[in-house]
Parts: structure tokens; C-alpha cells; sequence
């Protein structure tokens, strides 16, 4: 079992920044892909970004490339998604999700955390 706890959305202008904070539990991180997903209103779940569990394969959706970095540390077991630029198309719910090794299925999910950008 894994738990994940992210942390970090809130209320942010046009072109401003966040960053969200993705704190694991229960199993060695360094085993998991993490991922970050989102789900606008009345949208389905998207993938945002992943990245590899020794930090060294990361991938994006092409709507945020560029303006989104994901990255991790293993030590302290918690990823997170640095957002820059953001837009109002960027409002959503972030979900953190893991995957064991390189599997592209994510078994584990956080509770969410709500971006929402103004214009």
C-alpha cells in the first residue's frame, strides 16, 4: 500500500505559479512512476506528467510543456509539479498517482488539490 497527500493548490492569477507537493508513504518511493493528473469541471481525469521512480524519464501532456516541471526526492518520499504561466484552462483538481517501476498503470491516488486560475 501506498499513500499519497498532495498538498500546494489554491487561488493564483493568470501567468502566476504554484507548485504542488505529492508526500508518499507506506512503500519505498524510488520503486513507483509518479504521476500527476487533473480533471477540469465537468471534464474527464488527464494525464499531466510523470516521472520515473530514480528521477531520470520525465513526460509531459503538450498542453503544459514548458511551463510545468515535474520532479521528485526520493529522500524525503515526495514529488511535485512546479506550474509556471499558468492559465485559466489550468483550473482543475491535481490528483498524484503511483505506478510500480515503469507500469503505466496507477494503482495508488491521492485525494486531490484544487487549482484554480483567474483571468
Amino acid at each position: 500500500q501506498v499513500q499519497l497527500v498532495e498538498s500546494g493548490g489554491g487561488l493564483v492569477q493568470a501567468g502566476g505559479s504554484l507548485t504542488l507537493s505529492c508526500a508518499a508513504s507506506g512503500r519505498p518511493f524510488s520503486w513507483y512512476t509518479m504521476g500527476w493528473f487533473r480533471q477540469a469541471p465537468g471534464k474527464e481525469r488527464e494525464f499531466v506528467a510523470a516521472i520515473r521512480g530514480n528521477g531520470g524519464t520525465t513526460n509531459y501532456v503538450d498542453s503544459v510543456k514548458g511551463r510545468f516541471i515535474i520532479s521528485r526526492d526520493n529522500a524525503k518520499s515526495t514529488g511535485y509539479l512546479q506550474m509556471n504561466s499558468l492559465k485559466p484552462e489550468d483550473t482543475a483538481v491535481y490528483y498524484c498517482a503511483t505506478a510500480l517501476g515503469s507500469s503505466n498503470r496507477y494503482d495508488y491516488w491521492g485525494q486531490g488539490t484544487r487549482v484554480t486560475v483567474s483571468s
